[in-house]
């Protein structure tokens, strides 16, 4: 398959598939953190939606649409609305037939009222992390993703990361074991 992984500079979910035999391929603004360049894509996702795709998974950038940060939503309107923009138009690129299939991921926040609820939340503790993440999935001809791995274990590493430069792109990454997981039954 031809795959897309929008707004992935790590390439998580890229290699998985790539170990899976597909041709994917992460697209990112940002140079690529996961040591493949040559799978990876350094533009605006925007300008790659409308290629042909048999799937497309997005991670858009989550900060001006998470509940983690509905305390700023009223001093950051403009960069939200473009976010939201942003989100829609990935969607777009299924509604339009440009992929065959879709899904977008990100924390629970407003794209459940300002476009949809998601199709499925997951947690990184159903497939092999012992932390908590609450991840939301918006699928488009994709069949919900099945936990590969409960674990005990229910820290929430991630929030409690203190500032740093890299902060968010540390919260951003994808594990490992969901990576694994949309490769495996999505692929």
């Amino acid at each position: 398959m031809d795959i897309l992984l929008g707004c992935e500079e790590s390439q998580a979910v890229c290699i998985e598939f790539r170990n899976k035999g597909h041709n994917a391929y992460s697209c990112d603004i940002e140079n690529c953190s996961g040591g493949h360049p040559e799978w990876h894509i350094k533009d605006d996702l925007i300008n790659h939606l409308n290629d042909r795709w048999d799937l497309i998974i997005a991670f858009p950038p989550c900060t001006n649409l998470c509940v983690s940060g509905a305390r700023w939503f009223k001093y950051k309107l403009c960069e939200q609305t473009a976010s939201i923009a942003f989100f829609m138009r990935i969607w777009d690129a299924y509604l339009n037939g440009n992929t065959k299939s879709i899904c977008i991921e990100n924390p629970i926040g407003i794209m459940s009222t300002r476009f949809r609820k998601p199709d499925q939340i997951i947690q990184p503790w159903q497939f092999g992390h012992g932390e908590t993440k609450a991840t939301c999935l918006w699928l488009g001809n994709l069949p919900l993703l099945k936990s590969t791995n409960i674990v005990n274990g229910r820290e929430n590493r991630i929030h409690k990361l203190p500032p740093s430069n890299n902060r968010a792109k540390i919260r951003s990454k994808t594990y490992a074991g969901i990576a694994k997981a949309m490769a495996e039954q999505w692929g």
